[in-house]
C-alpha cells in the first residue's frame, strides 16, 4: 500500500477562545511524517506528528501508540539532576497525557484497521498557564483528520473548571488550584469519548452541567479543524481485508455457538475466562489448516462478543447471572498486616484488591521535577497488577502505563478528602496489590484505600467509594450496567469509573469503543454510578464506619511545634551542627518551615519530647526573674558561664556566686557542676546576667 504523505502547502488558522488565541498550521514542519500539525495556545506551542505503517502478520489488534514527549527546554529549564542533563523516561503527567489523547482518538479507527499507528506529541513551548494536553489532544485530532489514515473523526478536547458557582472555561493553572472542579473532556461532535475528572464533591448535576458547558464551548474548535481538513486534507486510504472461506467461517461461528454457551453463561460462578483460552485451542485444532489462528481468533472474539451483547439487551441478564443494576458480592477486612500503619483488603465478586497505608514524616514528601519545575506531593497512591492476578505469567518489570493510570485516578479519587498537613502532618503513601482481577480493579483499589486510610488513624474528611459502570449498544437500543466485569468491559462499549462520597464525586474516568455517550447514556451512567457507590459505601462502613481514633503505634508520632521564623536559625546551627546534634542524639527527623512550623516525627515518645524540649529552649526568649538549673561550662577569675538552656549561657559574675565574698573561684565552683541560678539582666547585646547567691 502507497501512503500519501502530508501536502507542502502551509496553511495556518486560528480562533480566540476563551480569550486566548489558537492557532493550527500545517507544512511548515516534519514534512517526513504522513501527517504533521503545529498547534499553540496562548505561548503553549506543540507538534503532533502521525506516522503510518503496513500491518505485521498474525496482529489481532490494533498496534496504535501515542507517545507524549516533554521537553524542560519548553519553559526554559535544565535539569537540576548533577548527573543527567538530557531528558529521560517519560514523567507519570507525560504518560497520563499520552493516555488521554489515545483514549480519545482510539475508539474512532475502523475496527478491521490493523496497520500500526505512532501519534508522537513534542511539547517545544510551555507558557506555564495553558497546558499542553489540551493542546496536544486537538493536534492529534488535526494530524489524523487531514491525513489519509482511515478515522471517523473529528475530536475536540476542552478544560471545564467550578469557582464560585460558575464554570471556568480552559482555566489556566492558577485558575485549577482554587476549583472545585478540573474536568477534561473530548467530543466526536455532540458525543462524549472521554472523561478525565478530578473533583471536590460535587454533585452530579453539577458534573452534568459541566459536561454541557464543554460541549457548547467545543463548537468553535470543530468549526477550525473542519475548515483547515477541507482545504488540506488527503482522500483516506481502504482498508485490506483478507477474503476468508465463508463456509469454514460459518462453521466455526456455529461450533462456537452450540458448544460455548454453557461455559459463557454461568451463574454460579460467573463467566470462566480460562475457558475461552481452552476453547480456543479447542477450534484451533478442530479447523487446523482451513483458516490461520489469527483469523480463527477474531471469528472467536466477535461471535461470543455478539453472544454477550444480545443476551443483555434483548433478555437483559449478564454473563454470571445479575441484574443489570446488580453489584456481586462485596467482602472487606482491614487490620491484616500485623506492622502495617494501615491495611485493607477488599473483594468485589472475582476481583480482588490489597491496599496498605504508611505514614511518614513530611520530609518524605515526594520531589517531582517537570517542564512546571519542582514540586512536591505528600500523599500518593501506587497501583501495582502482577501477572498472577489473571492467571498469567509475565515478565515484572517497571510500571506499566496502565499501572501509572490506575494509580493516579485512585489517587485522584482520594485526595480531596486527605485532610491538610495543618491538622495531619504527615506524608502518606497507598499501595494497591491486585491480587485477582476480574473487571473493574481501580474501582476496588479506592475502596480498598478509603477503608486503608481509615484503618491507619488517617482523619479523612469524607469516606469514598467507586463502581464502575458499562454500556451495551445495539442498534437505537442501550442497556447500562453496574460493576462490570471483566468479560463485560472488554466486549462492552464504556468503562465509566466514578468514585465519590456521599457528598458527591470526586473522580470520573470514562473510556468508549464506540463514537460517543449521547446525553441520555450520560444522565443514566451517572445515577447508576451514584446508586452503585452508595451501596458499596454501606457495605464498606458496616467494616469500619469511621476512622480509628488513634494511628499505629508501628506509625511515628508527629508534634509540631510553631517557632518565630527568625529563630530558625538558632535551630539549625551553624553549618546545621545544632540540629544534626538534636537528631543525632534523640532519634527524631525534623523539618523546619519558613512560616517556622517544627515537625518533629519520631516511634520513640521519649525521643520526640526531649526533641521538642530542646527546640523550645533554644528559641525561648530569656526573661529576668525566671529561675532554671543550670550547669556550669567555663570557670574564669571573675565568674563562670553557666548553659541554662541547651545553647544559651549567662554569666554568674564572682560578686553573685554566694552571700559572702568569693576568695578563690576555683574552690567554689567546677566545671560540670550543677547550678541554680535566676536571670538579673538580659542586656541590648543579648547577654544574660545571672546570679546564683539570691536562689540559695
Amino acid at each position: 500500500m502507497t501512503q500519501q504523505k502530508q501536502m507542502k502547502k502551509i496553511s495556518n488558522k486560528e480562533i480566540q477562545w476563551a480569550d486566548r488565541t489558537l492557532s493550527l498550521e500545517v507544512g511548515k514542519m516534519a514534512s517526513q511524517a504522513d501527517s504533521a500539525v503545529l498547534v499553540k495556545y496562548g505561548d503553549t506551542l506543540v507538534l503532533v506528528t502521525v506516522v503510518e505503517a503496513p500491518p505485521r502478520e498474525d496482529v489481532d489488534y490494533f498496534p496504535l501508540v501515542v507517545d507524549y514527549e516533554e521537553r524542560l527546554y519548553a519553559a526554559g529549564r535544565i535539569s537540576t539532576s548533577r548527573f543527567i542533563k538530557r531528558e529521560g523516561r517519560p514523567s507519570e503527567s507525560a504518560i497520563l497525557n499520552g493516555r488521554l489523547i489515545d483514549r480519545s482518538i482510539r475508539p474512532l479507527f475502523p475496527k478491521d484497521l490493523f496497520n500500526e499507528i505512532q501519534v508522537i506529541v513534542t511539547v517545544l513551548s510551555y507558557d506555564q498557564e495553558n497546558d499542553p494536553d489540551i493542546v496536544a489532544l486537538i493536534g492529534a485530532s488535526v494530524a489524523l483528520s487531514i491525513s489519509s489514515i482511515p478515522w471517523d473523526g473529528q475530536v475536540a478536547a476542552v478544560k471545564v473548571g467550578y469557582k464560585d458557582g460558575q464554570f471556568v472555561l480552559n482555566p489556566t493553572r492558577s485558575d485549577e488550584e482554587s476549583s472545585d472542579l478540573s474536568l477534561t473532556i473530548s467530543f466526536n461532535k455532540d458525543k462524549v469519548v472521554m472523561i478525565e475528572a478530578g473533583a471536590n464533591q460535587v454533585s452530579k448535576e453539577i458534573f452534568y452541567e459541566a459536561i454541557q458547558f464543554a460541549k457548547k464551548s467545543v463548537e468553535p474548535v470543530f468549526a477550525l479543524i473542519e475548515e483547515l481538513t477541507k482545504e488540506v486534507g488527503l482522500k483516506k486510504h481502504k482498508i485490506l481485508v483478507e477474503e476468508i472461506d465463508l463456509k469454514v467461517k460459518n462453521e466455526i461461528v456455529n461450533h462456537i455457538k452450540e458448544n460455548f454457551k454453557a461455559k459463557l453463561f454461568n451463574p454460579e460462578k460467573g463467566a470462566e475466562e480460562s475457558a475461552s483460552e481452552d476453547f480456543k485451542e479447542e477450534i484451533y485444532a478442530k479447523f487446523e489448516g482451513k483458516l490461520s489462528k489469527t483469523e480463527m481468533g477474531r471469528i472467536f472474539e466477535k461471535t461470543v462478543k455478539e453472544m454477550v451483547r444480545e443476551r443483555i439487551v434483548d433478555e437483559e441478564t449478564r454473563p454470571d447471572g445479575r441484574k443489570l443494576d446488580e453489584i456481586r458480592q462485596i467482602d472487606s477486612e482491614v487490620g491484616l498486616l500485623p506492622r502495617a500503619h494501615g491495611s485493607a483488603l477488599f473483594q468485589r465478586g472475582d476481583t480482588q484488591v490489597l491496599t496498605v497505608a504508611t505514614l511518614g514524616s513530611t520530609s518524605l514528601e515526594q520531589l517531582i521535577e517537570g517542564m512546571e519545575g519542582e514540586a512536591t506531593k505528600r500523599f500518593m497512591h501506587h497501583y501495582t497488577f502482577p501477572p498472577f492476578s489473571t492467571g498469567e505469567v509475565r515478565r515484572l518489570g517497571a510500571p506499566s502505563r496502565r499501572e501509572i493510570g490506575h494509580g493516579a485516578l485512585v489517587e485522584k479519587a482520594l485526595r480531596s478528602v486527605i485532610p491538610n498537613e495543618d491538622d495531619f502532618p504527615y506524608t502518606i503513601r497507598l499501595v494497591s496489590e491486585v491480587l485477582s482481577s476480574s473487571g473493574s480493579t481501580s474501582m476496588a483499589a479506592t475502596c480498598g484505600a478509603t477503608l486503608s486510610l481509615m484503618d491507619a488513624g488517617i482523619p479523612i474528611i469524607s469516606p469514598v467509594s467507586g463502581v464502575a459502570i458499562g454500556l451495551v449498544e445495539e442498534g437505537d437500543k442501550f442497556k447500562i450496567l453496574t460493576d462490570i466485569q471483566a468479560l463485560e468491559d472488554f466486549y462492552g462499549d464504556m468503562d465509566f469509573k466514578i468514585a465519590g462520597t456521599e457528598e458527591g464525586i470526586t473522580a470520573v474516568q470514562l473510556d468508549v469503543k464506540i463514537d460517543g455517550l449521547n446525553d441520555e447514556m450520560l444522565k443514566k451512567a451517572l445515577e447508576s454510578g451514584e446508586k452503585g457507590r452508595a451501596f458499596i459505601l454501606s457495605k464498606m462502613l458496616n467494616v469500619l464506619p469511621r476512622s480509628r481514633k488513634e494511628i499505629s503505634k508501628y506509625a511515628p508520632q508527629v508534634t509540631v511545634l510553631h517557632i518565630p521564623p527568625k529563630k530558625i536559625g538558632e535551630v539549625i546551627g551553624a553549618g546545621g551542627k545544632t540540629i544534626n546534634k538534636i537528631i543525632s542524639e534523640t532519634g527524631v527527623a525534623i523539618d523546619i518551615e519558613d512560616d517556622g512550623s517544627v515537625m518533629i516525627s519520631s516511634t520513640d515518645e521519649n525521643g520526640a519530647k526531649r526533641a521538642a524540649d530542646w527546640i523550645k529552649a533554644l528559641t525561648h526568649d530569656v526573661k529576668p526573674g525566671e529561675i532554671y538549673e543550670g550547669v556550669v561550662k567555663r570557670v574564669v577569675d571573675f565568674g563562670c558561664f553557666v548553659e541554662i538552656l541547651p545553647g544559651k549561657e549567662g554569666l554568674v559574675h564572682i560578686s553573685q556566686l554566694a552571700p559572702y565574698r568569693v576568695e578563690d573561684i576555683n574552690k567554689e565552683v567546677k566545671v560540670g557542676q550543677k547550678m541554680k541560678v535566676k536571670v538579673v539582666e538580659v542586656d541590648n547585646q543579648g547577654r544574660i546576667n545571672l546570679t546564683h547567691k539570691s536562689v540559695t
